[in-house]
């Protein structure tokens, strides 16, 4: 059967990609702005969307065309702060009044917003007769390529929502290191096949 979002999943599953692009675009301003001041010789440490890292970032000495480059992408970092800030409150108050997701936050590694992206995704989770349709659904089911008796497990499908599978792959790395077992288990596959395998 052909499942149809309901309205209330579009709009939370629209307001998480929407948070998803604001982040991209702060963190783009965020390195330029670093790379600007980096061409000068200078590291900043800490965080720029702080008022201290901002005062830093302003004794920076420039040069004319740059210290107004400056000038106009702190305002814009303040602006796309503002509007994440303004989303991630809809999200929250989305979530406090959901029971599903105060329930999947339980699990470590599930926040607020990995909380939404799964309860919105999934939805009616009775659809699934087991959780291998669900790995399925959201794109982590690892693609067979085999030939004759040779049987190998390759990457990932990647079919489903990229928001969820990056909002789980996230998690994981949370979960990786707040469950010891889950640590050891991260770090043993780590060692075998690398990071990114080993994140999924």
């Amino acid at each position: 059967r052909l499942h149809r979002y309901s309205r209330e999943s579009r709009e939370t599953l629209q307001q998480l990609r929407y948070r998803q692009r604001l982040v991209k675009m702060r963190t783009m301003v965020i390195n330029s702005l670093r790379f600007m001041v980096g061409s000068r010789g200078v590291t900043l440490s800490g965080s720029l969307q702080s008022r201290p890292g901002q005062a830093r970032l302003q004794q920076v000495a420039l040069p004319g065309p740059l210290s107004q480059q400056r000038a106009e992408l702190l305002r814009l970092l303040l602006e796309l702060q503002q509007r994440v800030e303004t989303v991630e409150g809809w999200l929250k108050q989305k979530a406090e009044a959901d029971p599903r997701v105060q329930l999947l936050r339980t699990h470590p590694g599930i926040g607020l917003l990995t909380g939404l992206g799964l309860v919105h995704t999934l939805e009616s989770i009775e659809r699934f007769s087991d959780s291998r349709k669900v790995t399925a659904y959201v794109g982590l089911d690892p693609v067979e390529d085999s030939s004759g008796e040779r049987r190998r497990m390759g990457s990932i499908s990647k079919q489903g929502s990229r928001l969820l599978r990056l909002l789980l792959v996230e998690a994981g790395q949370v979960a990786a290191r707040r469950d010891q077992e889950l640590g050891q288990v991260y770090r043993r596959i780590t060692l075998r096949r690398g990071h990114a395998t080993a994140k999924v």
